[in-house]
Order: C-alpha cells, then structure tokens, then sequence
C-alpha cells in the first residue's frame, strides 16, 4: 500500500485551491443574481457565464487541489482526454442545475432538481478527474466515503443555487461564496478521504502527462479567465444602476 499525502506543498495547495473555488462561486453568485434581474438573451447570457464560472472554479479547486497529491513510490500522470472531459462535465453540469434555477420561477422543486443535478455533476468531476490518474498500481475506493462526498456535493450544490436566488447584497454573495468554497474544498477532500492505492513498482514509463506538463498551465489559465470575467462582472452596470443613470438622462435632456 503506498502512502498517500494529499498536500505536499503543506498549506499552499489547499489554500490556494479553497481561494479558486470561492472567486468561482462568487462570480457564480453574481451572475445568476444579475440574470433573475433581466429576461431574454441577456439573462441566458449571465447564466451561461454564471455556469461557465462555477464549473472552472470547482474543476480549477480539485486540480490545484491534486498538485499537492502524492504516493509514495510511484509517479502520477495525467490522462489528457478525461481530465479535460471533467472540465466539461463540471461546466456542462453545473449550467444544467443554474439554468433549472434561473428559469424555474424560484419554485422549490426548480431548487431541489437543480441542487441535485449541479451536486451529481461536481461529484461526477471529481472522479472522472480522479479516472484520469495513471501511476504504478491500483485505485480503490471505500464505497461508505464515496457516498458521503457525494451527500456533501448535492447539500452543498443545493445551498449555492438556494444562495444565488435569495442573496443580492455583495456582503452576502460575499459570505454565500466562502461557505460554498469550504463546502466544495469539503467534498473534494471527502472524497479524496475514500482513496486507497496499492503501488506496484515499476520501471516502465507512465502514459498522460504529468502535472507541471498539463494540469498546472490549465488551471493558471483557468484562474486567469476566472479573475478577468470577475474584474469585468463587477464594474459593468446591474440593471438598477443602468435605469438610474438612464433616468438621469432623460431628465437631463428635458
């Protein structure tokens, strides 16, 4: 059995994944708040950024979070294919449950499908992202932990599409994106919790590629988009902003 250090790094993977996953949610937040404001093409818009943004800050948490993953005699590549296919899962998935939401006039059904299909997606990434591992020996996992990681991505899911309807203020999109950050770090480590490895030294190369190689550029670039549209989103108008400074003007005119 290979021992199993899931910060190598100390507290810097950790931290630094637990930071992306709350810039994700809060944008998220943000997003889905502006688009229950507006109708039409321009809510679907906030929704698809709102979607695009929750699922590459929990897909960007898990993978800074599994550059401080090590076992002890072997190596960790990564398969290139599925783990950008997580990427897609997290974002596809989590648009399904924002989209149940936002259009689901606020019912609590709308809630509670859109809470369970965003948690099925997050844990879906996760071990599809954890699939996507090649190292020298075999994978196992307890079915118990398995479960209960896939429990605390469904309430945490839930609670951040429950949060993204009835929070509007910054403070409280601000409070709502730190609870859903230690929410998905939560699930994350849960589920890492329920890992076994049993190594079988070997001299022959790994397929995939390692992490410098592959998942660290992806999630610099990643983080990047995430702080960019998060620069934009706050300093374009809301909606309440935009008819004030156009009821100014039409005064002005007269």
């Amino acid at each position: 059995m290979g021992h199993l250090d899931h910060a190598a790094y100390g507290w810097l993977t950790p931290v630094l994944s637990y930071v992306m996953a709350s810039i994700g949610a809060a944008l998220g937040l943000r997003c889905t708040v502006r688009a229950l404001a507006t109708t039409g093409s321009s809510r679907r818009n906030w929704l698809l950024t709102a979607a695009s943004a929750i699922g590459t800050g929990i897909w960007t948490m898990h993978f800074v979070a599994m550059l401080g993953f090590r076992v002890t005699g072997t190596g960790i590549h990564y398969d290139v294919p599925l783990t950008l296919l997580s990427l897609a899962v997290a974002v596809v998935v989590v648009g399904c449950g924002v989209f149940a939401v936002g259009h689901g006039k606020q019912s609590r059904r709308s809630l509670l499908v859109g809470g369970l299909t965003t948690g099925l997606g997050v844990a879906g990434m996760h071990y599809l992202g954890m699939a996507a591992l090649r190292l020298h020996g075999t994978i196992s996992y307890d079915p118990f932990t398995v479960a209960l990681s896939v429990a605390v991505a469904v309430a945490a899911a839930t609670a951040a599409l429950w949060a993204a309807l009835h929070t509007e203020s910054p403070a409280a999109v601000a409070v709502a994106s730190l609870v859903m950050g230690a929410a998905v770090s939560s699930m994350h480590y849960t589920g890492m919790l329920a890992v076994d490895v049993r190594v079988t030294p070997s001299e022959q190369a790994l397929p995939g590629a390692t992490a410098m190689q592959f998942v660290f550029p992806l999630a610099v670039g990643l983080g990047s988009y995430l702080f960019l549209t998060s620069a934009f989103v706050a300093l374009s108008p809301t909606a309440g902003e935009r008819a004030a400074s156009g009821a100014v003007s039409a005064a002005t005119a007269h």
